[in-house]
């Protein structure tokens, strides 16, 4: 995917920062497809801090329009009971300082899918302009952090060795956890 939109940016050179925010926007209304791909294509072609920035500035528009999508199509959906959990009431009925904080802690969390954050919050009680700030803020740390990590591994240095090594480490753990724990509910049946 991502040799596909680097030849895309290539291409229409003219239009490659708009075409890497379209992508963006697309890629944050779809909410679970990962835009690692994206970042790799846009430090491929504008080097490292354009590319980031572009990055940032086509995840943090796409979050907004996102939000304001999911707002007018969805929001019914935040009286269903499948979204009773806990955790998630709770950014649903934030507002304020607390919804701005909430938003920002999970943009910070890496495990925390951003579609969810956005869905979560566009069909609950976060005002669009807190959700504006706080999400964009909480993408600076996260997104250089990714920039960083693609980089080291698109170049191969010793750093992104290190980064694939812990990835592969963490990847086998999840997995082996799942297992076990798949493995312990069958014997337990």
């Amino acid at each position: 995917m991502k040799e596909q939109i680097i030849t895309l940016l290539n291409t229409y050179e003219n239009a490659a920062y708009l075409i890497s925010i379209v992508i963006n926007i697309m890629i944050s209304i779809l909410g679970l497809v990962p835009s690692v791909f994206l970042t790799a294509a846009n430090l491929a072609v504008f080097g490292f801090w354009k590319g980031t920035f572009l990055s940032f500035a086509g995840e943090a528009i796409g979050a907004i329009v996102a939000f304001v999508l999911y707002r007018k199509g969805f929001r019914k959906l935040s009286e269903t009971k499948m979204l009773s959990h806990p955790k998630v009431r709770r950014l649903l009925e934030a507002k304020g300082l607390e919804a701005f904080f909430l938003v920002l802690s999970l943009r910070l969390f890496p495990f925390v899918p951003s579609g969810v954050v956005t869905f979560v919050a566009a069909i609950g009680k976060t005002s669009l302009l807190i959700f504006m700030i706080a999400s964009s803020i909480g993408k600076i740390p996260a997104l250089l952090l990714e920039a960083y990590s693609v980089y080291q591994l698109m170049n191969w240095t010793w750093q992104g060795k290190v980064i694939l090594t812990f990835l592969s480490v963490f990847l086998f753990l999840f997995t082996w956890k799942k297992i076990n724990r798949k493995n312990a509910q069958i014997n337990k049946n």
